[in-house]
């Protein structure tokens, strides 16, 4: 099989690439050039410790013109995004995807600790993503965006691996970024400063009044892009006891502050995408979300609504539903859709 695999120059899609290659397959590598701070040279080290040619894909127009409006949009509107789901599926798998169909390849690779299998439904077989066979590095929440043709063309060749087995095996092979740790900032912005960057390109965040619960003002926030629902720490605001951001307006350009840590039963969110089921318009299911990338699965009662919208009964109140976050519903160890949250 011939496979393009997508190729950051860290050890997870390094190793994956040297897997695919050992496992008798034809393998190239592809570096798609983001933004400035895309580090081209450590992809074409990677390719090299791995023995196979790398590929050079400009995704910067894309990158440009889908992730970074929709960032600075979402905040503006008092919601907190998640660019890399919304660069998987609109840039980086899109891309890899059209390079290959252009350029002869089978299939594409990543080194996304998940799996994609086959699931039989009343319309036909559909592709989904799986659990990783590793919980603790389980990536599955960041792809619940792809669309089928993505997935029928998608290897995830590490969803049996653990973090530690990677590694050791990566260095018995001499493969580059062996030790190297892991990325956790937003790659676009790798001093952390988003709200800097925002600004940069829109002007500074108006200033406007905290509120309590009730409405009444107990002092002046320095914009809203600086908050998020649930923060509590770096407010500029000092109420005696810990306290909570538990709501954003940004028509009234509030801030609501509590001393209760926001709770929710309930869940609205829209922009579905469809992996392990089809759209079930007025039906309901029993499955399990996951409302953060880090936060446990919770159980719940998702009524499906119609054009890409769900409202989830949660069996547990959730804590900081955050608007603009992604609820990513699983059957078990399947993800079947997800969809932004839009609140309660």
């Amino acid at each position: 099989m011939k496979i393009l695999i997508g190729m950051s120059g860290g050890v997870d899609s390094t190793y994956a690439a040297f897997r695919l290659k050992d496992e008798g397959n034809t393998v190239e590598g592809a570096v798609l050039i983001m933004h400035e701070y895309t580090d081209l040279e450590a992809a074409k080290t990677a390719a090299e410790s791995v023995g196979i040619p790398l590929n050079v894909i400009d995704a910067r127009d894309s990158f440009k013109s889908c992730v970074i409006p929709n960032f600075i949009r979402e905040y503006t509107n008092a919601r907190t995004p998640n660019p890399c789901i919304v660069c998987n599926s609109d840039v980086k798998f899109r891309l890899l995807c059209d390079y290959a169909r252009e350029n002869g390849f089978d299939a594409i690779a990543t080194g996304h600790y998940a799996n994609i299998i086959k699931v039989d439904t009343e319309s036909g077989v559909r592709y989904a993503v799986k659990r990783a066979g590793d919980s603790k590095k389980d990536q599955t929440y960041m792809l619940w965006r792809l669309p089928q043709d993505i997935l029928a063309m998608l290897l995830l060749p590490l969803g049996d691996m653990t973090k530690e087995k990677l590694r050791s095996e990566a260095r018995a092979h001499a493969l580059s970024s062996a030790d190297a740790p892991d990325s956790q900032e937003i790659c676009f912005i790798p001093d952390g400063d988003y709200v800097g960057y925002i600004e940069q390109r829109t002007g500074a965040s108006a200033p406007g009044d905290f509120v309590d619960d009730e409405g009444r003002v107990i002092g002046k926030h320095g914009g809203i892009i600086n908050y998020t629902v649930g923060q509590r720490k770096g407010l500029g605001i000092s109420l005696g006891a810990r306290a909570f951001v538990k709501k954003i307006d940004p028509l009234t350009n509030q801030v609501t502050i509590s001393l209760d840590p926001p709770l929710t039963e309930t869940v609205s969110i829209s922009g579905m995408v469809f992996s392990g089921i089809t759209e079930q318009k007025g039906e309901k299911m029993a499955l399990s979300v996951k409302l953060r990338y880090q936060a446990p699965p919770i159980d719940c009662t998702v009524e499906f609504l119609g054009e890409g919208r769900a409202k989830l009964a949660l069996s547990t109140p959730a804590r900081s539903l955050t608007p603009g976050q992604s609820a990513v519903l699983y059957d078990g160890d399947v993800l079947v859709c997800g969809g932004f949250i839009d609140g309660e």
